[in-house]
């Protein structure tokens, strides 16, 4: 079975089950929502680490129990993050190496409260690798469980920015190593390249495209990952 697969359904029915926990006020169909939970806990650890795993699935279940909020600020829905595609003047792309996973990929990270989106591409690129952009426009905006860069939900809004000051001093905690990239010379491990280089250098080279997102599923739990 697809391990991307098993990880969207189990965050699925989580996230199902913590809206209802959410909202209900029966006793009834609270039982019926934790024991979705504890299914989902068992497909999430299953597919982490296989049908032994599900006897660590309870970790999983106390994680989710502890996000259950009441009313609307316990609907559940996916965290929002951004990427930077930033180009610089000879055309190239800034990628950096993940010092959690060691893969490649475009400078990344969580939406702050209180910032823009834009504002926390800015701060995040800077942050992360000491270069200063400017965002140019929105591109793409990605399923971050489907493009399998996280294992938790989340959609990614992916701005194209222009280098406009800076140079590479890299985060210790956040990348091993970071570089300017052409096209042709990408780095190896890198992550989810077959979805987003077409377009991102689409853009480095002036192309005007429609924003790219995910194509739809159908059906949507069905069909193979």
């Amino acid at each position: 079975m697809n391990e991307k697969a098993l990880l969207r359904w189990a965050e699925s029915l989580a996230g199902i089950a913590r809206t209802g926990l959410g909202f209900t006020q029966s006793q009834y169909e609270r039982e019926r929502f934790e024991e979705v939970l504890h299914i989902a806990g068992d497909i999430k650890a299953a597919a982490d680490a296989g049908l032994d795993g599900v006897l660590d699935a309870d970790g999983h279940v106390e994680e989710w129990m502890k996000q259950v909020g009441v009313g609307v600020p316990g609907y559940a829905t996916p965290k929002v993050a951004v990427g930077a595609a930033v180009t610089n003047d000879n055309g190239e792309l800034l990628l950096i190496q993940r010092a959690d996973s060691g893969v490649w990929l475009y400078p990344t990270g969580w939406c702050d409260i209180g910032y823009s989106a834009p504002e926390v591409v800015v701060k995040e690129v800077e942050e992360e690798t000491g270069i200063i952009v400017e965002p140019v426009r929105l591109i793409g905006v990605l399923d971050g469980l489907r493009l399998g860069v996280s294992r938790i939900p989340l959609y990614s809004l992916l701005f194209f920015c222009r280098q406009v000051g800076g140079e590479l001093n890299l985060h210790p905690l956040e990348c091993t190593d970071a570089g300017w990239f052409t096209r042709d010379t990408l780095p190896s491990p890198i992550l989810g390249a077959e979805r987003w280089a077409d377009p991102i250098f689409a853009a480095i080279n002036g192309e005007s495209r429609d924003v790219f997102y995910d194509a739809l599923r159908r059906p949507v739990w069905r069909e193979s990952e």
